[in-house]
């Protein structure tokens, strides 16, 4: 396990109501962490009282309701843990949500809606809790949870591809602005998950499929990648192997290198070329 990840260490935990944010806080509290959930879901009371149940002392647990994308409440979470656990030594801002995509010229409401919890989320947790946990000078971690829709875009839904790139480009810049920092003991990661059966997902599709991870599955991989010290935790799934996801990735790149048409893995006159590529 990570160094931070040993009892007595605080680790905070955005949409941890289900899915990967419960799973990373339940391993957080079988390691004997103090764990501080948070979630805008009903179910967050549920996984406290699981979380609870799991952990050597029930008063190891705290969680409190907080839309990420208000920073005022992430602020004020990021004081009642504070106030509740101390210095925090493991922050990971996964709290997220997908709605039916538009065409990129509608749908602007929904734009602001996922901008503010996906990606806006992400920049109130690390406002809230990063300078503290620089000024305490402990080892510590950050992990923020992309998706392969930031990377390699499909069509379909640009509202959520745009909050999950912007996650990519911030993260980067944070990992980087903790190389500059002297004497820092924080790193920083970007988790991307493959196809994970969650509750997000649920809403949309009623039984898991057979392809899908399970968050137990992804959690698993993700420790043992922080172990590895890697930056980008790009997570398999049933479906697509990491040789899959490689060559999905060099493809989206190449369109700029190459000035390709934009998407060009999905427009019709690159069909024959990226099926060649593949295959090759």
């Amino acid at each position: 396990m990570p160094e931070w990840m040993s009892p007595q260490r605080t680790a905070v935990v955005t949409g941890a109501a289900g899915g990967i944010g419960f799973e990373i806080a339940r391993r957080c509290v079988r390691a004997g962490m103090q764990v501080a959930i948070a979630d805008i879901k009903e179910t967050l009371s549920a996984a406290h009282d699981q979380l609870a149940d799991e952990a050597a002392d029930a008063n190891n647990v705290f969680s409190q309701k907080c839309d990420v994308s208000d920073r005022a409440q992430m602020e004020a979470f990021k004081e009642d843990v504070g106030a509740r656990f101390g210095n925090v030594h493991c922050l990971v801002n996964n709290a997220g949500i997908a709605k039916r995509g538009t065409p990129p010229w509608e749908g602007l409401d929904a734009l602001d809606t996922i901008m503010g919890i996906n990606f806006k989320g992400v920049v109130h947790g690390c406002h809230a809790f990063i300078p503290g946990m620089l000024a305490h000078g402990e080892v510590g971690a950050v992990i923020n949870t992309g998706s392969k829709q930031g990377i390699t875009r499909p069509p379909g839904n640009y509202a959520y591809n745009l909050s999950k790139a912007a996650v990519v480009g911030y993260t980067e810049a944070v990992s980087h602005g903790f190389v500059t920092q002297e004497n820092c003991h924080l790193t920083a990661h970007l988790l991307v998950p493959g196809f994970v059966y969650t509750p997000m997902i649920s809403a949309f599709v009623p039984q898991k499929p057979e392809i899908a991870a399970t968050p137990e599955e992804t959690v698993d991989y993700l420790l043992a990648q922080l172990e590895k010290g890697a930056f980008y935790i790009i997570c398999p799934d049933g479906e697509t192997s990491r040789p899959i996801d490689e060559k999905r990735i060099q493809w989206a790149a190449d369109d700029i290198i190459k000035n390709r048409s934009a998407m060009s893995r999905w427009h019709p006159d690159y069909k024959e070329a990226f099926e060649a590529f593949m295959a090759s």
